[in-house]
Formats: structure tokens, sequence, C-alpha cells
């Protein structure tokens, strides 16, 4: 043990990870939730809400990327003690999450059925899926407002309030969507409308919870020109160093997005199975993800602090207990597998397509969890996070996503063949991720002295 991991490493990193572990925790819980909601109306509810959620995917890889975006640089200012810097960080993220969750909010408002037939061409999932983005578009605003500022208190350590912020506006959105699909305490059944309703409630209860927060918070200025008024030489670190993270994650969502195009035009069985196996990965998965996210604010506030060799040997044990932590997950999911489909209301067909993609997710969130540790922690917070988009652009849209288009629409497999081709990207890109990781030197201290 003393020698996998230095004295202390162990709770430091805990102490990140079991609030964000909570956070993934409750918000798969949610997801979850929804989807056994929804499959106790029917099916058609199911899917449509699926495809339609694809649009939030979209904008949460959004959020994740520019949570990782900002975390590269305002973790290390956080090791260096520079708020003033930090706020300005903070008023990057604001203007791009707020660009790309306007431009959501106005398509789901005023073109919702041109949306979703980006997913689908089926007349039933079409109607219904228009109907829950006219309800949920203003959450997608209220996030644009919410999420950066979420992601620069998790840089800040402040990872406990954070979390406690998320975790009330999941629970609530728990509650409105089992008041308002079912139509309880006097309240009419919407069935999918009120799914989306409750999202947009609680994510207002969100943005509501965040702004109070920034009011009794002594850490940013609550000076407008001071949050706008952005260094030259910061937008210009941020383009060359943050940037290129955040694009990855673009470019990663629209190829991993292409799998639910492609499904959704080959059935709503696959399309529903798809909707409960990928809600079952995320709450297995929350783990990996909770040690990606807390390395990275643990790493970059060590570069930041000039502690290089300290955060070399901790990236070695955050990797090892990667790997560790994965392989458990996937004997979870695999003990878990059988009792899965007991929980929705599916037909025989896409209760059979969802025994067999659990079966494949087993091994498959192995190399997401690796991979995301590597690329989305490790390499960012060093400074290099070129790499990754490189490498996921090549593995993505070079190899997963014409493989999955060629097995769907030329040779015409079966679903199932067709979801196995596109779940090859992450053991495609694994071996050249670890081998980046040995052999190069990817750790930097990004902060300057304004």
């Amino acid at each position: 043990m003393n020698k996998r991991f230095r004295e202390g490493f162990l709770s430091e990193l805990f102490v990140l990870v079991l609030p964000i572990v909570m956070q993934n925790l409750i918000t798969s819980a949610v997801s979850m939730a929804d989807i056994v909601m929804l499959g106790q109306v029917n099916q058609t509810a199911l899917s449509a809400s699926s495809l339609a959620g694809q649009v939030q995917f979209l904008l949460n890889i959004v959020y994740f990327g520019l949570a990782s975006a900002l975390t590269i640089l305002a973790s290390q200012y956080w090791g260096k003690k520079d708020t003033n810097i930090i706020a300005k960080i903070f008023g990057i993220g604001l203007i791009i999450s707020l660009f790309f969750s306007c431009f959501a909010t106005v398509l789901a408002l005023f073109f919702p059925a041109f949306l979703i037939r980006i997913w689908t061409n089926v007349p039933d999932l079409i109607e219904t899926g228009a109907l829950y983005l006219r309800y949920v578009a203003l959450s997608y605003f209220f996030a644009g407002f919410s999420q950066p500022y979420l992601a620069i208190m998790k840089s800040c350590e402040r990872v406990k309030k954070a979390t406690a912020i998320s975790i009330t506006t999941f629970l609530a959105n728990v509650v409105l969507n089992a008041i308002l699909i079912f139509g309880l305490l006097g309240f009419p059944a919407m069935g999918v409308t009120g799914a989306a309703l409750a999202t947009t409630i609680s994510r207002a209860l969100e943005l509501a919870l965040c702004g109070l927060d920034f009011w009794k918070q002594n850490l940013l200025s609550k000076k407008i020109h001071v949050i706008f008024s952005i260094p030259k030489e910061l937008v210009q670190d941020f383009i060359r160093y943050s940037l290129p993270a955040f694009i990855n994650d673009a470019i990663w969502a629209l190829a991993y997005n292409m799998n639910s195009v492609i499904m959704g035009h080959l059935g709503s069985d696959i399309v529903a199975a798809n909707s409960v196996v990928s809600v079952a990965r995320d709450l297995v998965t929350t783990v990996g993800f909770g040690i990606s996210s807390a390395a990275a604010i643990m790493l970059g506030k060590e570069v930041g602090a000039k502690q290089l060799d300290m955060a070399k040997k901790d990236a070695s044990s955050i990797l090892f207990l990667s790997f560790a932590v994965s392989v458990i997950q996937g004997v979870i999911l695999l003990m878990i597998s059988p009792f899965i489909p007991g929980f929705v209301k599916i037909t025989p067909v896409a209760t059979q397509y969802l025994k067999g993609m659990l079966l494949i997710n087993v091994l498959y969130q192995l190399g997401q969890v690796v991979n995301t540790v590597l690329i989305a922690s490790l390499f960012r917070c060093g400074g290099d996070s070129k790499y990754g988009l490189r490498l996921d652009f090549l593995s993505m849209w070079g190899f997963a996503v014409p493989l999955g288009l060629i097995s769907a629409f030329v040779l015409k497999l079966p679903p199932m063949a067709v979801y196995l081709c596109m779940c090859t990207d992450e053991f495609v890109k694994m071996p050249f991720a670890l081998y980046h990781y040995f052999k190069s030197d990817w750790l930097h201290n990004l902060t300057r002295d304004f």
C-alpha cells in the first residue's frame, strides 16, 4: 500500500471523490427513476423521451467539456490562490455556456419536431418527442448559468457545497416526476410532458441555489466588470490549453450521439433498450467517473502549486485505482443485469436487446472509465489537451462511427451486431492513450503572474 500510494493520498482523493460520487449516483438514480416511471406509461413515451433527451445529452457534454476546460486553468490558479483570475475564468465559462444553452432553448421551443427528426423517422416518436422538448426547453437556459458556476466551485475544492446543490436539484426532480407524470396530490397526469416540466422546475431551483451561494460566498468577485474584464493573455491561455478539451468533448459527443441516430433508424425496440442500458451503465460507473473528476481537481492544484513530483506519483496511483474500480464495476453490472429488465415495460424483442447490451457494457464501461481518467483528467490537468482531441477524433470519426454506419445501412446487420460495432471505440483508443501516458512528458504548469 505504501509503495502504491503516498501517505495521505487516499484521504485527499476521497474527500473530493465521495461528494462527486454521491452526486453522480443521485444523477443516475434520477435518470433511472425517469426510465422506470416513463416505462410504466408506455414504450413510446420511454423511447421518445430518450431520443428527445439527446439534446440534453449534447448539452451535458458541452457542460462536461466546459467544466474540464475551466478546471484545467481554475484548479492550477487555485493551487496558486489567485481567486481574481478564477473569477475571470468563470466569466469565460459563462459566455460559452450561455451561447450553447440559448441556442438549444430557441430550437427546442420553436423547432422541436425538426430537432427530434434528427434522431428518428418514426411518426409517433417525433410527435411525442417534440412535445417533450417544448416543455423542457427553458431548463437548458437555466443550466447555462448554473453549470459553469458549479464547475468553478468544484475547481476551488468547494465540492461538498456544489454536490449539495446538485443533490437537492435531482431529488426535487424525482419528486416532481412522480407528481406530474402520474398525477399525484391532485395534479393532472401529464405523462411525458410531466417529466419534461419536472426537469425545467428543478433546473430553476438549481439556478436559484447557485445564485444564493454566489451572493453569500467571498471567493469570486460579485462585480460584473471584474468577472468580464478578461485579460488578453488569459483568453490566449484558454484557447491554447482549455479550448482543445472543450472541442474534444464536443467531437466525442457528436460521434457518440451518432449511435442514437443510427439506432433511431433501426426501430423503437433498440432505442428503448439503449435508453435503459445507458442509465444502468451510468449508475454502476459513478465511482470510476468520480475518481476522474476528483483527479483533475487534485492534480491541477498540485501542478499550480509547483508540486510536479507529487503530481506524477499521484497520477500513477489514480490510473491504478481506475483499473481496479472499473473491474469491480463490471462485476457489479454483471450481477445486477438479470434483474434490470423487470423494472420497465418493454416488448420481448427490446428485452432481448437489453440483456445482450448489458453484457457488452460489462467490458465497455472499463474502457470508458480508464480512457476518461487518462484523457479528461491526467492529460488535461497537466496541460496536454491536444493529444486527447486527436485521439478521440480518429478513434470515433475515423473508426467507430463509419463502422456503425456501414454495419447498419450498407451491410444491414442485425441491431445487436450494429450496437457491438459501435462499442469498439474505447478499446481502439486505449492502447494509444496508455502509450502516451508512459511515453510523454504531459505535466506542465500553465499559470501566469498577472
